[in-house]
């Protein structure tokens, strides 16, 4: 359950970055709300994981989750560069997430 919980709370990052970006400075309400709702949850669900989870690895995870996930929206949705050597980097980021959640019993 508490590995859910942490990749539903690095899913909530995505969100919470991507309504960050859509509030324009917290001058939109939907968006500011988003924001809010989903940052909060985010880290009570980060918590909630980390009481079984290591901390170094609930962490490292869900910051993964949350930056390659950002990135990537920024590509699909945002318009953001696809260069090839960023494209790597989020790459080399979900090995390392990978990596985390395979040696962690």
């Amino acid at each position: 359950m508490a590995w859910l919980m942490l990749v539903v709370a690095g899913v909530l990052e995505i969100a919470f970055a991507y309504g960050m970006k859509s509030s324009e400075g917290f001058t939109r309400l939907m968006p500011s709300l988003l924001t809010v709702a989903t940052g909060l949850t985010s880290v009570v669900l980060l918590s909630l994981a980390m009481r079984t989870l290591p901390m170094g690895t609930g962490y490292a995870i869900w910051t993964g989750i949350g930056a390659a996930g950002t990135a990537i929206v920024g590509i699909l949705v945002m318009g953001d560069s696809a260069a090839p050597l960023r494209v790597l980097c989020i790459v080399l980021i979900l090995a390392g997430v990978i990596g985390l959640k395979l040696v962690v019993k």
